[in-house]
């Protein structure tokens, strides 16, 4: 596989909605999306991906393609603002087509897979509440055009219930984390995953929200699912031997 640098023009979307860390290695045969939650910003999560330091792999922290309302700080996915009548909180889950096209077809398609040349399997996405229902959709919209991803974490974000799929299950490997009081992270929402996907898991931390893993116990499973499915994608460096 050859591959060329990944920059924000060649994705299609402005530098600065955009924060890229390349591998120490200078190698990168993988890329990870990271998507913010409702209401945040991509700069935490560019120093997550810092932390990280996954071999042969390019980070990219995206944000939320509009602005939250009001005088708010932050950004979201939907495609509107809506609020819940019962709770007056903002809708998690207002529709997520402009996030679908930004994404999966311009960033990840066009992007990713036309101008820099990675495969589709070689993409993963980690995505926090919004973000994760997005990463969710994006790898059902891939599948059907016949496109499977390396993997999706989402951290307590639930499948969009707008999101649809191929006749059979999605291919892509999922990893779903929450707390043990989530709102959104139920045994219905996780039953759902799993139809809608052929290997999912599902983590239930100890702590009762779904913020984004703060300790080694909370990033262990996140870790392990990357290992397994990054291992299957990487190419022995040049000049290393590969141990079986």
């Amino acid at each position: 596989m050859t591959v060329t640098t990944i920059t924000a023009e060649k994705l299609g979307i402005s530098s600065s909605s955009v924060l890229i860390h390349t591998p120490p290695q200078g190698i990168a045969q993988n890329v990870l999306l990271i998507l913010h939650g409702l209401g945040a910003t991509n700069e935490p999560f560019h120093n997550l991906a810092t932390q990280l330091s996954l071999p042969q792999t390019t980070c990219i922290s995206l944000q939320g393609p509009t602005p939250l309302p009001f005088d708010l700080s932050g950004f979201h996915w939907g495609d509107d603002i809506l609020f819940d009548q019962r709770t007056g909180a903002m809708d998690v889950d207002p529709g997520f087509k402009k996030a679908l096209d930004l994404v999966g077809e311009k960033v990840i398609k066009t992007g990713l897979i036309s101008k820099c040349g990675f495969n589709a399997k070689n993409v993963f996405i980690l995505g926090h509440g919004q973000g994760g229902m997005v990463g969710l959709a994006t790898a059902a919209k891939l599948a059907l055009d016949e496109k499977t991803l390396g993997g999706v974490i989402s951290i307590g974000g639930p499948a969009p219930s707008t999101m649809t799929t191929a006749s059979r299950k999605v291919d892509t490997p999922v990893l779903v984390c929450g707390g043990q009081r989530s709102l959104h992270i139920t045994a219905t929402s996780v039953g759902r995953i799993k139809d809608l996907f052929k290997l999912a898991e599902y983590t239930k931390w100890q702590k009762a929200g779904d913020g984004m893993p703060q300790s080694r116990e909370e990033m262990l499973p996140l870790m392990k699912f990357l290992a397994a499915n990054l291992a299957k994608r990487m190419n022995t460096p040049q000049g290393w031997t590969e141990v079986t």
